[in-house]
């Protein structure tokens, strides 16, 4: 024969039996959250070897490209008897784009990397503010309980 239990030992067991089949909104949420910005986490370091290998290959790409002009302008323009100093201006202005390019590529991560502190920012002052919502609700809601 099974062991009678109390009411305290009846209600206890509900109560276990309530918790563990009801889902609590802030589980939920927080779990699934939880788990997005894991997985964005996890794939970063992917992420960015993937980006360091495509451009190490356009590198090679476009290396391998400028080795074939080389042997290519010795081997036709030379033999044209072609004047280098006209390419002096032309030059010049790949040069002036170059920087062009540069000074953006620097603007730009510049951006991103203020951007990123901005949002850490704002995310740890959300932080503290919820810490003190908190503490201020849980301040009243003991004073309300101990009026009781």
């Amino acid at each position: 024969m099974g062991k009678i239990q109390t009411s305290e030992e009846v209600t206890l067991k509900k109560e276990t039996t309530r918790k563990n089949n009801s889902i609590s909104i802030c589980d939920l949420m927080k779990s699934n959250t939880s788990e997005i910005l894991q997985k964005m986490e996890y794939q970063s370091p992917s992420y960015l070897q993937n980006f360091s290998d495509l451009f190490t290959k356009y590198l090679h790409s476009l290396n391998t490209l400028f080795g074939t002009c080389y042997i290519s302008e010795k081997q036709f323009f030379d033999k044209l008897g072609f004047d280098h100093k006209v390419l002096q201006p032309i030059d010049e202005y790949w040069k002036f784009i170059k920087n062009l390019v540069l000074i953006q590529i620097e603007t730009s991560s510049k951006f991103v990397d203020d951007y990123v502190q901005f949002r850490l920012a704002t995310i740890e002052s959300f932080d503290k503010s919820m810490a003190s919502a908190l503490d201020y609700y849980s301040k009243a809601l003991s004073e309300v309980n101990h009026k009781k």
